[in-house]
């Protein structure tokens, strides 16, 4: 619930290269310029809470995002924290999310590792093999659809 207009919106992550993670939200149309956010994240109830440590600002310098290094996703659940303060008093406190593959809206993966294609000019066919991307937490090789384009040179 929104407490006196301060509440986030739009709260989304996308995970890149296997192990960053950046996490951003829009500030509610009616927070006053000097409310500023605080992310926490806590993979998993067995790890520690980590604060973000670099955070992405908008023109007013309030916290619109954060960006992790080394995440590592081990299960389903993850929470997220997020501290609002306003003149230095603390306005909101909320557990935003606990299934975070809810808000993963994109994992941008690397390509396929050790392709390897072997041609014979007999039968006019290619046969061309590869292991899925390495991937921020363990999926099913089942998850992955690829496309090949194959353009004659």
């Amino acid at each position: 619930a929104d407490m006196n207009g301060t509440a986030i919106e739009n709260f989304a992550c996308v995970i890149f290269n296997v192990s960053f993670m950046n996490c951003t939200w829009h500030v509610s149309r009616t927070a006053t310029r000097d409310t500023q956010y605080f992310l926490y994240w806590q993979p998993s109830e067995e790890e520690d809470i980590t604060g973000c440590q670099d955070y992405i600002k908008d023109d007013s310098g309030r916290h619109t995002g954060c960006r992790f290094q080394n995440v590592t996703i081990a299960q389903n659940d993850a929470y997220f924290l997020v501290n609002g303060s306003r003149s230095g008093q603390n306005i909101e406190e909320r557990l935003l999310i606990n299934n975070i593959f809810d808000y993963i809206i994109v994992e941008k993966f690397t390509p396929p590792l050790n392709v390897t294609v072997n041609c014979t000019e007999a039968s006019h066919s290619c046969n061309i093999w590869w292991k899925p991307p390495r991937t921020s937490y363990k999926k099913r090789s089942s998850c992955f659809k690829y496309d090949i384009v194959i353009e004659k040179k």
